[in-house]
């Protein structure tokens, strides 16, 4: 127990599937060697769009990951959160039919199916309604990748889905573990799942001016914090992790990666999209996760910023950190792996806290690609092109989405690491 007499929350097992690999070692050994999951689009015909590029996850084929059955009957959005559950599970080792009523899961996603949703339109607006696909409902919700994957698991403990636009994966582990520390779970699946790459998510995105139009040069389109950045980049992909209850990951011998100590949640109550300009709201989540675990802000040894490359985030989510973190800020290193991973929206600050964790335990903080002009009003230590050896001991990682949401999560490294 910590001194509030809460139960203490490691992590035990992650996995991952995202433009960058198929997997979690891939998945870091790309974000470690800097190398971007950005190419054109091959989901459906963009030609005519102004949009043409996007991380898209790349040889992944549902029918051998999950048997056809289940790849039929089920949607993209729910492919990559069971593949990436799985994963988590057999490398954290743990036995969840021993005790499936302790075990839950919250796996969030922003967009849900959002092809399935389409598809069907079409095909109600084209063909009638009893052409409609019977799968449509459960392939379509965002909660059922939560769902399916307790069924895959057989994990009987609170189950749902968590929608905060770019801030649902951070919130799923934020809230798994309040489930944990108030004692309704021993263990929680938890991360996001997201497959918008479809007409509809980039047409609605592209029309807002959110996207980069770089099409010409798709692994060099995501720039955070670069003067010349014109948007983000759309992605797809999910993350999830073991969380679990230090006595009990003790008690049963797991590898503990990392404990989560700190978790913030603030509203902008400002615009439907665009951050406070002052980044208050996440200067807000910041420093109550800072709150929440004890820790002073010069104890923070790496940040993994949201760093979408919109020119109005970055700016603001400086100014946020150079508010919490104030002369310490200059030292911090603050990179953005969505420079590489494109922005995986309800799945971002899953698989980014899957990248934070990766860089403790590897000794080793992840570049910040494209940031060839630095933008003057984003002057931190950004990591540009090429990553380097560390020890981090305390990583914050911060998510930010449309509505006004901000999470932060903290993690320290396990003891004895």
């Amino acid at each position: 127990m910590n001194g509030n007499g809460h139960r203490r929350v490691v992590i035990t097992g992650m996995g991952a599937v995202s433009p960058v690999g198929n997997d979690l070692p891939s998945t870091w050994e790309s974000c470690r060697e800097g190398r971007s999951g950005v190419r054109p689009i091959t989901r459906f015909d963009a030609r005519d769009f102004p949009v043409r590029i996007a991380g898209e996850v790349c040889a992944f084929d549902a029918a051998e990951l999950l048997g056809r059955k289940e790849a039929r009957r089920t949607s993209r959005v729910i492919h990559f959160a069971m593949v990436s559950a799985r994963e988590a599970v057999a490398d954290s080792g743990l036995d969840i039919a021993a005790e499936a009523n302790e075990v839950g899961v919250i796996i969030a996603s922003g967009v849900g199916g959002l092809d399935v949703m389409e598809s069907s339109a079409i095909s109600v607006h084209d063909h009638g309604w009893r052409r409609t696909w019977p799968f449509t409902v459960p392939a379509m919700i965002p909660d059922m990748p939560a769902g399916m994957v307790a069924i895959d698991h057989g994990a009987k403990g609170p189950n749902f889905c968590i929608v905060s636009a770019c801030a649902s994966g951070a919130h799923a582990l934020g809230e798994a573990a309040e489930l944990i520390k108030r004692g309704d779970a021993v263990a929680v699946l938890a991360g996001g799942t997201e497959a918008g790459i479809t007409a509809v998510g980039v047409a609605s995105f592209a029309i807002m001016q959110a996207l980069s139009t770089r099409n010409d040069e798709p692994e060099r389109a995501s720039r955070p914090f670069d003067r010349g950045r014109d948007g983000f980049v759309l992605g797809e992909g999910a993350a999830v992790l073991v969380l679990e209850d230090l006595e009990h990951a003790r008690g049963r011998g797991a590898r503990i990666y990392a404990e989560l100590i700190g978790y913030g949640a603030t509203a902008d109550a400002s615009h439907i999209t665009q951050p406070d300009p002052e980044g208050d709201g996440a200067r807000r989540c910041m420093e109550r996760a800072l709150q929440r675990a004890g820790r002073r802000p010069d104890e923070v040894d790496y940040i993994n910023a949201h760093g979408t490359g919109t020119p109005l985030n970055d700016v603001a989510e400086t100014k946020a950190i150079r508010a919490v973190f104030g002369e310490a800020a200059a030292r911090i290193p603050v990179s953005a792996t969505k420079s590489m991973t494109g922005h995986l929206l309800g799945a971002a600050g899953a698989l980014e806290a899957v990248v934070s964790i990766m860089a403790i335990n590897d000794h080793y903080i992840p570049p910040t690609i494209n940031l060839d002009d630095p933008d003057p009003e984003c002057d931190l230590d950004h990591v540009a092109h090429i990553g380097r050896p560390a020890s981090p001991r305390l990583v914050a990682s911060t998510s930010y989405g449309f509505g006004g949401h901000n999470a932060c999560l903290l993690f320290a490294a396990a003891e004895g690491e």
